[in-house]
């Protein structure tokens, strides 16, 4: 993926610093666990856990989702998401002859709604319509970046559960 330096000028509400990406190391291991931690705190909010279990639960799914993800794609680009040398999230992207599939990407809390996203997938739909590949990704039907995508022409070609399937396809 050519992730491109967006100079903070170009988006108001955007944090300065250029986007870049790095791959993960294994230092990354307690950063990539607190990313993931702040994507499930909705859904631990309405159990009755106490922060123990919630700790415990997280960790497990935590290791559930790593470890599936290296098996399902082991050619994959494992990428810290970084914010003028700050990492603020993670980026996990398989390509194939056909297409680029967007596993997962997660941002920080304060790091959402700033642009992040949108600028990380716009470099992905260019790189994409350049070879002439389709983007595929799955997204929970309730998270907000389901906006972002469709507003970014992604359509909605299937359901996996909780999950809506979503596609876009390059120009003619």
């Amino acid at each position: 993926m050519v992730t491109r330096n967006h100079p903070a000028a170009d988006h108001s509400i955007f944090a300065p610093g250029p986007v870049t990406l790095r791959p993960e190391a294994p230092d990354d291991e307690a950063f990539l666990l607190g990313v993931y931690a702040s994507t499930r705190q909705a859904e631990l909010a309405l159990t009755d856990w106490n922060a123990e279990m919630r700790t415990a639960f997280v960790r497990s799914q935590f290791k559930a989702m790593r470890a599936g993800y290296a098996g399902m794609f082991p050619d994959g680009q494992f990428s810290i998401i970084l914010l003028g040398g700050r990492a603020i999230g993670r980026l996990v992207i398989h390509r194939t002859a056909r297409e680029v599939h967007v596993v997962d990407m997660a941002l920080l809390p304060e790091f959402c709604g700033r642009g992040i996203g949108r600028r990380l997938m716009g470099d992905l739909l260019a790189e994409a319509a350049a070879a002439k590949k389709s983007v595929s990704l799955h997204v929970l039907k309730m998270n907000r970046a389901l906006r972002l995508y469709q507003r970014l022409g992604f359509v909605k070609t299937g359901e996996e559960g909780p999950y809506d399937k979503m596609a876009w396809r390059p120009p003619d």
